[in-house]
């Protein structure tokens, strides 16, 4: 990437998709909107049936026909960077939407410092958004800006690699520095490579003035099949898992739901909070023992058939 400020950057918006909708429309719209528009968006679609493809061609993004059964999340990110010319990599989710017009300005501009390698965007809950909801976004993703290191390591233990490619950006030649991302992989890719980055020296900021609007109001079951996922690639990356003993972000997470829950009096909650977590604790630690489980039971809680 070009660190003197003077140059343009060159930024390669990179979205997977599946049956994105009418909204993909206004997410291409409000990033060609932006203070620094992108050189490219591509769009990595997974044989759509709602008429993503056209919709993104006809919204002037480059599309690459995924075939579903080949989606991961590493590996279709990658042969999108593959296809990329920015110096820069931008990675969004479809259900992502720019909060403003300074996304990709403040996004980037961490980057241009040498030893920054990769940023990511604040998450605002939508409107919508449940009283839980609203309260991990706000604790995951704060108004205050971090920059993370190999330091921070003893303090944050595996927190220190939390990133989201929700919306990130990574410079092209630390990319491919580092091998790009691991592949087959159907969660934590990010983690992943923030983690590979700061192992190596780099830096990795939470740029918190790049805010884009996303938000879930998941069930307990999609939360508990999401972290069966997530265990199962820590497991399958178990290099990472001796970082995980440090820190006890979970936990802390249901106690500021908690406070919320008290602080506005919504105690109907309560067994909802309950019934979450324990899908959470329970899925990720099924996930961690996939090897041990028979496939009918893997394929019940995988989020992806056949993987």
């Amino acid at each position: 990437m070009r660190t003197d400020s003077s140059e343009p950057v060159r930024v390669s918006v990179i979205i997977p998709t599946l049956n994105a909708g009418t909204e993909l429309t206004e997410l291409i719209t409000r990033l060609n909107g932006q203070t620094v528009p992108p050189h490219e968006i591509i769009v990595a679609d997974s044989a759509s049936e709602d008429g993503t493809a056209a919709r993104a061609r006809h919204a002037g993004a480059i599309v690459l026909d995924i075939p579903r059964r080949e989606f991961n999340h590493g590996g279709t990110r990658n042969r999108a960077a593959a296809a990329a010319s920015g110096d820069v990599l931008m990675f969004m989710t479809q259900d992502a939407l720019p909060h403003n017009e300074r996304l990709i300005e403040e996004l980037t501009a961490p980057l241009r410092d040498p030893l920054v390698a990769y940023a990511y965007a604040r998450q605002i809950p939508r409107a919508d958004a449940g009283l839980l909801e609203r309260t991990s976004r706000t604790f995951n993703y704060p108004p205050e800006p971090a920059r993370k290191t190999k330091a921070d390591i003893p303090r944050l233990g595996l927190k220190t690699f939390f990133c989201s490619n929700v919306c990130s950006a990574i410079r092209r030649d630390v990319f491919e520095k580092m091998g790009r991302f691991p592949e087959p992989v159907m969660f934590n890719e990010d983690l992943f490579m923030a983690a590979r980055c700061i192992l190596q020296g780099y830096a990795i900021v939470y740029a918190a003035k790049a805010e884009v609007v996303h938000s879930h109001d998941y069930t307990a079951l999609q939360q508990l099949r999401r972290f069966y996922d997530n265990g199962v690639s820590m497991r399958e990356q178990d290099w990472i898992l001796p970082y995980a003993k440090v820190g006890k972000e979970g936990s802390r997470l249901v106690r500021r739901q908690l406070e919320a829950i008290r602080e506005e009096r919504r105690w109907g909650l309560l067994p909802g909070l309950l019934l979450e977590s324990a899908a959470k604790l329970i899925g990720f630690r099924l996930g961690q023992s996939h090897r041990k489980l028979p496939s009918f039971v893997k394929r019940m809680f995988g989020l992806r058939d056949g993987f």
